[in-house]
């Protein structure tokens, strides 16, 4: 039998989620936004320290219009038809000003 390995994470303030599926967009735009996140996060500061996010891909939310759907978490905040050039505002306001930009915001906890 295999011994199971615990896994590690580094720690993170925020993780933010975004719907890849292909119901919530269906040229991939969700792919293109979590693509592009990597090089805004690090633009930002927000790859590495305190302010770190998580950035992590989903298949489905479950509220499969007007996508592509990010959700950040642990702020609760759900946000819907969000583009690579949206996802600038959200990055200064809500990540690094603590401000969600409540125009795009369908949900919140």
């Amino acid at each position: 039998m295999t011994e199971l390995i615990k896994p590690k994470m580094m720690n993170y303030h925020r993780q933010i989620l975004v719907c890849v599926g292909e119901r919530c967009t269906k040229n991939g735009e969700g792919q293109a936004l979590y693509d592009a996140l990597k090089e805004k996060f690090q633009n930002a500061g927000l790859n590495k320290g305190d302010l770190r996010v998580k950035k992590t891909r989903a298949t489905c939310f479950g509220s499969c219009k007007s996508g592509p759907l990010l959700c950040i978490q642990p702020d609760g905040i759900w946000y819907y038809d969000i583009t690579v050039e949206k996802l600038d505002r959200i990055i200064d306001e809500h990540l690094l000003n603590d401000k969600p930009v409540m125009e795009w915001v369908f949900h919140q906890r």
